[in-house]
């Protein structure tokens, strides 16, 4: 634990913790001679008392005033969970409900469903290093990995905005792997992938992204929140012309993250109870020995010292009143 100051010349001010020692307050009663009052052992600690209360009013007020604070730490911690990224889909589909329609009544959206649910995931998920990352026309880094659970509920809150047009995928998956740098490899990384749709990616974005696949080593869930009547990952088109990416995004996304060779699994959704026996099965699966540092923030204690400050100079106060002079 280290302390610091915010205005260390302040500190100058503590030679004025001697003022106390000057005079303890008491009014003085001459005494023709002083060999007649009796030895008062308690009277003399109790001046000491005065005086030492009165040394800690002033040291706290000049520490308040040099703002003292304690400096970031980093906390060693063990247990068992995972390095979580989510990635959500922010294109303008996932504002239509599983039917494929504009939410009305009691209707729940896809956006709204994985929400709700992604908000009890991450309650469970006790130990978990968990990040926040969108994506629809470019991808949006929301929230590093962090075992804040109040800051990841506040931005997964806040994802409840006006989504946008496209869905490029190539590079929410990038902004989610680039969450692992400087990560130490410890328990398990998994990218949580919560999609309804994908896009074509394009050759040179494939090559990337299996090098960085390899460079970090991940577990991958896709949570395909699929549209009714759309077709699935595993169907194969009627026409064998379609078969390509253009025409079935996400078949052919699929295909592209079985050939990663990483620990992959895919789930169809097709509600928000399918959305949830999702969740429920990676919560079970992924919970491995991890070992990771937490950062704790600066904290100000100049309050404090201004706290303590009021209260010792209340209770001087206090014993002045108590005072009684003949």
């Amino acid at each position: 634990m280290t302390f610091a100051f915010e205005t260390p010349w302040a500190l100058s001010g503590l030679v004025l913790i001697l003022l106390p020692l000057l005079d303890n307050g008491v009014g003085k009663t001459p005494y023709p001679w002083l060999r007649l009052i009796p030895e008062d052992p308690l009277s003399r600690l109790f001046s000491l008392c005065l005086h030492l209360l009165g040394m800690a009013a002033v040291a706290a007020l000049i520490l308040g005033l040099a703002g003292l604070y304690r400096t970031g730490q980093k906390i060693e911690r063990i247990g068992h969970g995972a390095h979580i990224v989510l990635l959500l889909d922010r294109s303008n589909s996932m504002d239509n409900t599983f039917a494929g329609r504009t939410p009305s009544g009691d209707e729940e959206s896809k956006a709204d469903a994985a929400r709700r649910l992604l908000t009890g995931f991450v309650d469970s998920r006790k130990q978990d290093l968990i990040g926040l990352a969108e994506y629809s026309t470019a991808p949006l880094f929301i929230m590093p990995l962090t075992d804040n659970k109040q800051a990841l509920q506040a931005a997964i809150a806040a994802t409840k905005t006006p989504a946008l047009a496209y869905t490029h995928i190539s590079k929410g998956l990038a902004i989610a792997l680039s969450y692992f740098k400087q990560q130490p490899l410890t328990g398990a990384r998994i990218v949580l992938l919560v999609s309804d749709g994908a896009a074509a990616i394009d050759p040179d974005n494939e090559q990337k992204l299996r090098e960085w696949f390899k460079q970090y080593p991940v577990s991958l869930y896709w949570i395909y929140l699929r549209t009714e009547g759309s077709p699935g990952i595993d169907t194969f088109p009627e026409d064998s012309r379609n078969d390509n990416a253009q025409a079935m995004p996400e078949r052919y996304l699929h295909l592209f993250f079985k050939s990663l060779n990483i620990p992959y699994q895919a789930y169809q959704a097709e509600s928000p109870d399918a959305v949830q026996q999702a969740i429920a099965d990676i919560d079970r699966l992924e919970n491995r020995p991890l070992h990771y540092w937490q950062r704790l923030p600066k904290q100000d204690l100049s309050n404090v010292c201004y706290l303590w400050a009021v209260i010792l100079m209340l209770l001087l106060l206090g014993l002045k009143f108590c005072e009684v002079r003949r």
